[in-house]
């Protein structure tokens, strides 16, 4: 086992935040503090360092629990807002998933469709306080004779709201370009022909999992700001894939890690769960996620130093490779200093670059957290259990 010159415990680091004494900055204030003071030094004068990430998150959703009606229902089949939910729980349980549209919609026949309204928007609906409208159908049973029911509803009127998301946070994820000569809509936005532009979906430096590489701090319990309230790692993500080509830093420079995470959506926000209407391709959610990173020693505080230009990631078209399926072929590694500059060189070509995720609200989340913790309203999790981890 490895020796530190610094160490702490969580247990330290709570007693420090209900002193009021913890030391707390943001992944962006620990890039300055680990060049002036070296890591050693960081990891003395620093407790905890705040991430944050902003951006559509596919997997996603909320169990609903709609309460029994009089006459009991076994609700097979659920809408909210005209949007259909997975009624296949139990009698008064359905799930909500970000990326189902309003029943009517006529998705891309109408060619590229705007998808204006989804599982994304009722839930920011919900949060936001709003009236929704409740649908439910059931076949009859001797104990749930009701086959219909229909209700404005609000999320105070729920018995249980849960945000539950299979799969967010993603450590690191692909530049997407567009090789072919007509414009394509995408997941990764509305991609130009012939490379006008490139596409990328991280908050860099900031995001989360790039502050902890190899889920040392970060595993099933972790307390995390979700959604604009507090929630956990409930498990890892789906698509979780540590075994990835990594740099010298420990960093993937690919799609690599994933978290799926839980929490009271009647203690969250709309301004951190936002429905999404993607051009062309469907109906998503924009999460707030952000996660302290305890500094329990100095490899801790270098992690959470990495900085825009020592993160890379894969260049990928988007017009043929990746929908045919298969092993992708990079076109080159870039940097998210280069990214975030607004312009990158692709086979000699100069692409302008977009991102789908906002730095600006990932930088928020994690001042948010920052002082979150420093009131004292905001405690560490010691993780019950890592996540499955790459060779460190």
């Amino acid at each position: 086992m490895k020796k530190y010159r610094v160490t702490k415990t969580y247990q330290e680091i709570n007693e420090k935040i209900r002193q009021g004494k913890a030391v707390v900055v943001t992944a962006e204030e620990m890039v300055d503090v680990v060049e002036k003071h070296g890591h050693v030094e960081a990891a003395r004068k620093i407790d905890v360092v705040t991430t944050g990430t902003f951006s559509p998150m596919c997997s996603s959703g909320a169990f609903l629990n709609f309460g029994h009606t009089a006459p009991r229902l076994k609700a097979s089949k659920v809408w909210l807002n005209d949007v259909q939910a997975y009624g296949g729980i139990a009698a008064v349980d359905c799930y909500i998933g970000v990326t189902e549209v309003a029943e009517g919609d006529p998705l891309n026949s109408v060619y590229p469709g705007e998808f204006n309204y989804g599982g994304g928007h009722v839930i920011e609906d919900l949060v936001a306080g709003n009236v929704i409208r409740l649908r439910a159908e059931g076949y009859g049973t001797d104990c749930y004779p009701a086959r219909k029911y229909e209700k404005n509803i609000t999320i105070n009127d729920l018995r249980d709201a849960m945000l539950f998301n299979p799969r967010n946070a993603y450590q690191n994820y692909s530049c997407a370009v567009n090789m072919s000569d007509k414009t394509i809509y995408t997941y990764m936005g509305v991609l130009r022909p012939r490379m006008a532009n490139a596409n990328y979906a991280t908050s860099g430096q900031l995001s989360p999992l790039f502050n902890d590489p190899y889920y040392l701090t970060i595993g099933i319990g972790t307390r995390i700001f979700l959604g604009g309230g507090q929630g956990y790692v409930a498990w890892h993500g789906t698509q979780h894939n540590p075994n990835v080509i990594r740099g010298k830093n420990g960093i993937p420079r690919e799609g690599a890690g994933t978290i799926a995470v839980i929490g009271n959506l009647k203690e969250m926000s709309p301004a951190w769960l936002v429905g999404a209407s993607m051009l062309g391709y469907g109906v998503s959610l924009y999460v707030g996620i952000g996660i302290p990173i305890p500094i329990l020693n100095e490899a801790m505080a270098q992690y959470t130093s990495v900085k825009d230009e020592d993160i890379y990631t894969q260049i990928y078209d988007y017009s043929m490779d990746y929908p045919k399926g298969g092993a992708l072929k990079s076109l080159g590694e870039v940097n998210y200093r280069d990214l975030r500059s607004g312009e990158i060189v692709v086979k000699g070509k100069k692409v302008v670059t977009a991102p789908l995720s906002s730095y600006y609200k990932a930088r928020e989340i994690a001042q948010i957290l920052k002082e979150w913790i420093e009131r004292g309203d905001f405690f560490l999790s010691e993780p019950g259990q890592s996540l499955p981890t790459g060779s460190a």
